[in-house]
């Protein structure tokens, strides 16, 4: 699966080397932390920033992303558990807040991944 974008994304890889790390911390629910890239890719050098306010363009990731958690949760709370509207409701709210963390890394790495292609001399 390496040199795929799916791979660069659920592992928060370089999309380009797939091999350094896109955040310095690994776990998404040190909130303080969540966020924080290097600068560069510690293996290829490659520069994660192209331009000032570059992962803004992630929000709109985003919201897809969270539509299709949103729509897993009530899929599986309302049709497979069979819970009422309004409890399904609540699990939704619940997973988008808990998943929060995941949905906003999974959103930016979606969108770096648009914008560089994986190059096997890099690796």
């Amino acid at each position: 699966m390496k040199g795929t974008k799916l791979y660069s994304i659920l592992n928060s890889k370089c999309p380009v080397c797939h091999k350094g790390d896109l955040y310095k911390n690994k776990n998404p629910y040190k909130i303080s932390e969540t966020l924080i890239m290097p600068e560069r890719c510690s293996n290829c050098n490659t520069k994660y920033k192209i331009e000032p306010s570059f992962f803004y363009g992630a929000m709109y990731v985003s919201y897809a992303v969270g539509i299709a958690f949103a729509t897993a949760a009530f899929v599986i709370s309302y049709w497979m558990i069979g819970l009422s509207r309004l409890n399904s409701f609540f699990i939704i709210i619940l997973t988008l807040v808990l998943f929060l963390p995941i949905i906003t890394r999974i959103s930016r790495n979606i969108w770096i991944n648009g914008f560089f292609t994986y190059d096997k001399t890099k690796v």
